[in-house]
């Protein structure tokens, strides 16, 4: 009899498993492995073209002393075989500063794609350098620096847009301000004396530089930027640093053509004397803004996500989405006016983690919160990236193993 019961309540139960599967999102179940042609690399990127099309990039490392930055594009469900954009041996490789590639103009021909470089024998000396190719990434321009200071200092976390056919919008954070008569201060972590900035600039095929503008004079330290488009102009997202050491989230806006005010998008009063290494991710769709970003509140970590229907003027009450132990990381992809998609690193053990994803609306969660890949807590493992791709998720991140590689997976979009 008892035998009896316990086979009745497995039916049961497997029952239930059945019809929730029906109406949850399962992005697992349509998990597919799309293999990278890396053999040792890291701080990966993702892109996607106005024609639609998935462009991969990350760090090669070629030996010691000699990194590579590469692409590859996604065509019929497989990356092709990777592209050299430029290498070196004096770069400044970071697991939270990584590179960059943008593709815009007629059949995909325009690219620009940016590393860091070491510009000084400072550890933290080093600048940024954007080089554009013309012809589809088969050849590259010799690159140039979108700051024009000339002071060795940390220049990084870079963002860029393509917004026009021939010109590109770059922000990134900038360290000029942090020197002191040639030398730096030791009174931070950085060596920081003066604040880190939000600058930008827009950039042509000539490499002219045109608007360049400081955006915040006082910003955390080495958090990424994020940066969409809406229907009135470009949105900025970053980590700043008030007077008084909160650190929050805040976005700047381009409207009629100026920048605006720095507006925080929700007030969490995160109070931490350094820097958190964790910056926000923002998208839009039209006039529909969507930011995710990691915080704590009361010493408890949490990853908070908010919309905005009026091109980021004022943003909705944020909604929780992780599951009481994130470590941040994340990103986030509009798939419809209120509705994103948006991953983060859950820490589960010591040294383990799990990149879960989720869709949510302003309303709040509507989705099951799902575990795509198995991670580390390690610095190692980077920033998982994610964008849209037709109907699915394409996800990127970086296995550690014996040796460090990229992978991705792409997942049918419920």
């Amino acid at each position: 009899m008892k035998t009896i019961i316990v086979i009745i309540s497995y039916i049961i139960t497997l029952m239930l498993l059945s019809c929730n599967d029906k109406n949850s999102d399962n992005y697992t179940s349509s998990l597919k492995e799309l293999n990278v042609p890396c053999q040792e690399g890291g701080e990966a990127n993702l892109f996607v073209s106005e024609t639609g099309d998935v462009y991969l990039s990350w760090v090669e490392y070629l030996s010691d002393t000699t990194d590579a930055l590469v692409y590859s594009k996604l065509a019929n469900e497989q990356w092709t075989q990777a592209k050299t954009i430029a290498s070196g041996s004096d770069w400044f490789v970071n697991w939270a500063d990584f590179p960059s590639l943008v593709v815009s103009g007629k059949e995909n021909q325009y690219m620009a794609a940016h590393w860091l470089q070491k510009s000084a024998d400072g550890t933290y000396d080093y600048d940024i350098h954007i080089s554009q190719s013309f012809d589809g990434g088969n050849t590259w321009q010799k690159s140039f620096i979108p700051h024009r200071d000339s002071i060795s200092a940390e220049h990084g976390f870079v963002s860029m847009l393509p917004i026009s056919l021939e010109k590109i919008l770059v922000t990134w954070l900038d360290g000029r301000n942090t020197k002191i008569q040639g030398e730096v201060s030791k009174s931070h972590g950085h060596g920081h004396h003066g604040s880190m900035t939000l600058r930008t600039a827009i950039f042509d095929k000539n490499a002219n530089l045109t608007e360049e503008d400081e955006l915040d004079n006082r910003i955390c330290d080495c958090c990424q930027t994020s940066i969409a488009m809406t229907d009135q102009g470009a949105i900025i997202a970053y980590r700043d640093r008030s007077d008084n050491e909160i650190r929050d989230i805040s976005i700047v806006r381009k409207v009629n053509g100026k920048w605006t005010q720095a507006q925080t998008v929700f007030e969490d009063n995160w109070k931490i004397t350094g820097c958190p290494v964790n910056g926000p991710a923002i998208d839009a769709k039209d006039n529909n803004v969507v930011v995710a970003w990691y915080t704590m509140d009361e010493g408890q970590p949490q990853v908070r996500v908010s919309f905005s229907n009026n091109s980021g003027e004022h943003f909705s009450k944020p909604i929780f989405v992780d599951n009481g132990n994130p470590l941040g990381r994340v990103d986030v992809v509009m798939i419809s006016g209120n509705m994103a998609i948006v991953s983060w690193l859950e820490q589960t053990g010591d040294d383990d983690a799990a990149i879960k994803i989720v869709r949510v609306n302003e309303e709040g969660i509507v989705g099951d919160k799902n575990t795509v890949a198995l991670s580390t807590s390690s610095r190692q493992s980077g920033f998982p990236r994610m964008v849209i791709h037709e109907n699915h998720i394409i996800l990127a991140w970086t296995k550690v193993d014996s040796l460090s590689k990229v992978n991705t997976v792409q997942m049918k979009l419920k």
